[in-house]
């Protein structure tokens, strides 16, 4: 069995005969029981919010006095993995099959990337943390030289490579299952190298209705905290009340512009808010570090970096055992860690979206390095700017601590041109507050649905539907006790689901050791399978003419399709055939169509047992017509491929026009390399190979009724 197909690479074309492809369905148990927690949570927080408030801080307490260490071990273990897996000989595997190449620039990516895992957070953070952290750090006395210096830290080190390490484990084992085994992008598919076709069951629907539950909650902190800032920055520009109402109003207008941004995409809203916000992000930034003075600034900055880099193994360890400040740890460390993996499967399955064709070193050295010198920059702007008003107005300091939304504008105001910039500052928070709230719900969408083609989208219906519970939610958690409440649920939420993050790293490492035994197997076979089908060997060797003449070719769908259901179709049964009469009783061929594509496909299937079995599989997928192209039928503008895919794993070449005993030589050749990968699977110590390819499950597979088997040797 197989599951529904990758699309073709960016670079490829679209065949102007194919069908208008389908959104992926909706997984409704996963839908209707994860909606029914977030209105059941939102209902009792808006009719008894004094109990609700009181019920979420009790909870808070009890985690972080039982399982604060859990927490910073946890962070520890995250950082460790991620970079062990770049530096490791497994960073060069790309996150899709071996041709593919990436779809957006790495501007546009790294505008994606950091709009959706960060947001108008950092620019509430980036003044009223540094200051916090200043006059009331969580030893030591406040206003000292050694405060501010760990003031910044602090911020960078609860914005820093930590956060990011998180994100950077749940995108890349998201990308590599969809994009590399054609498994649905959902993080139930991560886990399926340990429970196999059960991910497809309640286990998975589980699996994915935690990731939901944490996603709302993770995006509704950075709404709320979205929501305050931004109506200060309208009290400031145009008198309005700080108000719930306001606030209410602001949220219901969010929640329009984000669903209409959802509805267009990816490729076209969410890519075009987070250009254009980052642009007028860095001339915010830019205009603040000219006005500052840019030496004293910069010298600074280095400072604040160098001091993070020395500090940084001491405060990820640091539990503060001996005399533990509660109520600080609880309103910045513990709840910055429990956060960022609650936002993980929201920024971890947009990540995958928007990284198909890297590498997992390219993909885990951006989603690292990026955004944390983006933040570096900002944070080192922008909070010692804060600081140095701190020690020349002190009620700027006290207003801060009291009002911490209120910092960032106030800062702005000591500027020239200050209502100027609170206003680009205002715009800049909406379009963070709605590039936050249209990614959360294309991921919310994605994960309530069988997410069998990684590359669209679930219905739009479905995403205006997350759009605006994302809305109600965040309303719901600000009536019963702002952003305080919002800070308490996500420790919650986060707890049960660093245990699925640990799976997800258990899955990741399974998949790609067995990789890595497959390669090796395939370079030991390649020799001898060179020798017996070079020419005069009684091989499969072509000749020049056959090999010029099959590379200058561009077949048609009609040319693709006659193929598969002849010469093909030949060669696998007879290599079915032969093998079934060698005592091989599990043989299959299976013949059926693509429901992607509305082209037929071949599929060997030989159980071996106990061991993982061999699939071979040829699929058809159409790419653009090269310029250069000549021999082409005309008015053309795509062709036709037919892919080999071993074990559900893309091998990234064409064997369209092969004869039938070139057809058979490559079967044989990949059914060599499959032995010896048994083989070096066996022979590893404490190794067990992933679950058989074929454990799909039906509700994620193209595969129609009516196996047919192969009847004679052709």
């Amino acid at each position: 069995m197989m599951t529904r197909p990758e699309e073709a690479d960016a670079t490829g074309g679209k065949d102007a005969d194919a069908p208008e492809r389908k959104v992926n369905p909706v997984n409704r148990p996963v839908l209707w029981i994860s909606a029914f927690g977030v209105l059941a949570l939102s209902g009792w927080a808006m009719a008894v919010p004094d109990t609700a408030d009181k019920a979420i801080n009790a909870v808070v307490s009890a985690i972080s006095g039982t399982f604060g260490w859990y927490y910073f071990l946890t962070a520890a273990v995250f950082v460790v993995f991620i970079v062990w897996l770049a530096a490791s000989r497994y960073g060069k595997v790309k996150l899709g099959p071996d041709h593919s190449q990436p779809s957006f620039s790495l501007f546009s990516w790294s505008a994606m990337l950091f709009a959706a895992g960060i947001g108008i957070s950092v620019m509430f953070y980036s003044v009223a943390e540094p200051v916090s952290q200043y006059l009331g750090p969580p030893t030591g006395d406040g206003g000292t030289i050694e405060a501010a210096r760990m003031s910044i830290v602090w911020t960078l080190f609860h914005y820093g490579i930590t956060g990011w390490a998180v994100y950077a484990i749940m995108g890349c084992a998201l990308a590599y299952f969809a994009y590399r085994y054609r498994l649905p992008l959902s993080i139930r598919s991560a886990l399926y190298p340990i429970f196999g076709k059960r991910i497809h069951g309640p286990v998975g629907d589980a699996v994915d209705i935690a990731a939901i539950l944490g996603t709302v909650f993770g995006v509704a902190v950075s709404l709320g905290i979205g929501i305050v800032q931004l109506n200060y920055g309208l009290h400031v520009l145009f008198g309005w009340p700080m108000s719930l109402t306001l606030q209410v109003a602001l949220i219901a207008m969010a929640v329009v512009l984000a669903t209409v941004s959802a509805v267009s995409g990816v490729d076209r809203g969410i890519k075009l808010l987070s250009q254009v916000n980052v642009v007028l992000a860095m001339g915010l930034m830019l205009y603040v570090a000219i006005a500052e003075g840019p030496v004293q600034l910069l010298n600074k900055l280095v400072l604040n970096v160098g001091d993070y880099i020395t500090e940084f193994v001491p405060l990820t360890f640091d539990t503060f055992g001996y005399d533990p400040p509660a109520d600080w740890l609880n309103a910045w460390t513990l709840f910055f860690w429990a956060w960022w993996i609650a936002w993980a499967p929201f920024v971890g399955l947009f990540l995958a979206k928007i990284s198909r064709g890297r590498t997992i070193r390219q993909f885990v050295t951006g989603a690292l390095v990026i955004p944390f010198l983006f933040v570096a920059l900002f944070i080192g702007i922008f909070g010692n700017a804060a600081l140095s008003l701190v020690d020349e107005d002190p009620a700027y300091g006290a207003a801060t601590m009291a009002h911490p939304e209120q910092g960032f504008y106030g800062l702005l105001q000591q500027y020239p041109g200050g209502l100027f910039l609170i206003g680009l500052a205002t715009l800049v928070g909406l379009l963070f507050f709605v590039t936050s709230a249209d990614s959360g719900a294309v991921v919310l969408g994605n994960c309530s649905s069988k997410a069998t083609d990684p590359t669209k989208d679930s219905a739009r219906w479905l995403r205006i539907f997350w759009s605006v519970l994302l809305g109600v939610l965040t309303i719901a958690i600000m009536i019963a006790g702002g952003i305080s409440a919002l800070q308490g649920i996500t420790i919650v939420m986060g707890l049960p689901f660093s245990i699925v993050m640990y799976l997800v790293i258990w899955g990741l490492w399974k998949a790609l050791r067995v990789e890595a035994y497959r390669v090796e197997a395939g370079n030991l076979a390649r020799s001898a399978q060179l020798a017996e089908r070079a020419p005069g060997s009684g091989g499969a060797a072509r000749s020049w003419r056959q090999r010029l003449g099959r590379a200058l070719s561009y077949p048609t769908r009609r040319q693709t399709s006659d193929y598969l259901a002849s010469t093909a179709l030949n060669a696998v049964e007879a290599v079915a055939a032969e093998v079934r009469s060698r005592g091989f009783d599990e043989v299959e061929v299976v013949k059926s169509m693509d429901e992607t594509t509305d082209m037929p496909y071949i599929e060997l299937q030989v159980g071996m047992d106990d061991e993982e079995h061999f699939a071979y599989l040829l699929r058809p997928e159409s790419a653009q017509m090269p310029a250069f192209a000549f021999n082409h039928a005309a008015g053309e503008d795509s062709y036709w491929r037919v892919e080999v895919y071993v074990n559900n794993t893309h091998l990234g070449y064409d064997v369209m026009g092969y004869t039938e005993s070139q057809m058979i030589g490559d079967i044989l050749d990949n059914y060599e390399r499959h032995l010896e990968f048994l083989r070096l699977s066996r022979e590893a110590p404490g190794h067990s190979p992933l679950p058989e390819s074929g454990e799909l499950d039906e509700q994620s597979t193209v595969v129609e009724e009516g196996v047919e088997r192969a009847q004679a040797d052709s």
